[in-house]
């Protein structure tokens, strides 16, 4: 738990003595937290994680690694703190470009669209996502981001068809299966962009988004 004073044990203060206010203190405090996760991200993505100790990751922030201490519980928050800042940024991006859309060929086509198109611009930090999905555990060694952490995802996917279903657009289907799948599906979309970079993500993410509408859509003609 932190305590009330800086990582020195002084309240903070500026120039002349000046201690400064909580709105001013509370924005020195965010910037600098996510400075620190921009700095974890970095140092996961290019060290691996096994290998991004703490000390790495104050020194590509330029701090020591008590500041970080008194900005983080442990390397544990640190990384969850870290998480959940790619997937705020992430899920900001996409809910921007799928405001105002409906129907679920839009949907899919902006979903799985969206997050490729974040991702382009973003390596590193789906690098540092594969190796924390991959070797972060709880302390009964289970993966700490395993398929029960994808829940959200999966319930959120499982509405959307089953509002299509309910509309008449969609064939019927288990929308679990269907939701679980799409996941798998994108996933490995990213798994395979990170070992050959040369890949054409987008037109994968298209190609992705053509196979799920064309199992899911309720106007399939059988060939005869």
């Amino acid at each position: 738990m932190r305590s009330e004073s800086g990582p020195g044990g002084q309240h903070g203060s500026g120039s002349g003595g000046r201690k400064a206010s909580e709105p001013e203190r509370s924005l020195i405090e965010k910037v600098r937290r996510a400075q620190i996760i921009e700095a974890a991200i970095e140092v996961i993505a290019e060290r691996g994680f096994a290998k991004a100790s703490m000390a790495q990751i104050a020194e590509r922030a330029g701090i020591s690694k008590g500041v970080i201490s008194y900005h983080f519980a442990g390397k544990n928050e640190l990384i969850e703190r870290a998480v959940e800042q790619v997937y705020d940024a992430l899920g900001t991006f996409v809910a921007s470009r799928l405001a105002g859309e409906s129907g679920t060929d839009v949907w899919l086509r902006v979903y799985i669209g969206s997050l490729a198109e974040y991702m382009a611009d973003h390596r590193t930090q789906l690098a540092a996502l594969g190796e924390i999905f991959t070797h972060f555990r709880t302390e009964d060694g289970d993966l700490r981001y395993g398929i029960a952490s994808s829940e959200p995802i999966y319930a959120h996917a499982e509405g959307i068809f089953r509002a299509g279903q309910e509309s008449g657009e969609l064939r019927p289907f288990d929308v679990r299966v269907m939701a679980v799948s799409l996941q798998a599906a994108i996933d490995n979309m990213f798994a395979y962009w990170s070992v050959h970079p040369e890949h054409d993500l987008m037109a994968h993410a298209r190609e992705v988004t053509d196979l799920f509408w064309q199992a899911t859509r309720a106007d399939q003609r059988a060939d005869s």
